[in-house]
């Protein structure tokens, strides 16, 4: 209990510091946002369309909303998302907002691999970036690419 009490400060703290509304609270939202991710997980859903309302910097922002340009099943690099967004030198901050997307799946984080193919970090684990970009693909011809 006091570790959510802690993290409830902490974001009171950073939401005042930073000069953001209390937070609204939608009657359906959850319920639209866990009935997206049980059709995407069954393959019935490729792109999430619930709102939400992103808490970051207008970088980190951008770069969100880069991540949901990446069409399902397919993989994007850090490069990539740093042309996307006009920087192509901010690879590592790409990398550093990519580290803190607060709602990995539905902003597929997954999708954005390493510029030789490989996986690299997942805030997960490699073995759910995996199984994600599996998932998506559905091709047995997809491992050797992110082995």
């Amino acid at each position: 209990m006091g570790e959510l009490n802690a993290r409830d400060e902490w974001i009171e703290k950073w939401r005042q510091k930073h000069d953001i509304a209390e937070p609204e609270f939608v009657d359906g939202a959850y319920s639209q946002a866990i009935d997206e991710f049980l059709r995407y997980f069954n393959g019935n859903l490729n792109q999430f369309s619930f709102e939400t309302t992103l808490l970051g910097t207008e970088f980190q922002k951008q770069v969100w909303k880069t991540l949901e340009e990446i069409p399902y099943g397919e993989q994007w690099t850090y490069k990539d998302i740093a042309k996307s967004i006009g920087n192509i030198k901010a690879l590592r901050a790409v990398g550093g907002a990519i580290n803190k997307n607060p709602i990995s799946i539905a902003i597929p984080c997954h999708r954005v691999i390493g510029s030789d193919g490989s996986l690299t970090g997942y805030a997960s684990g490699l073995d759910h970036k995996r199984f994600l970009l599996h998932h998506e693909t559905a091709s047995e011809h997809w491992l050797h690419q992110t082995s």
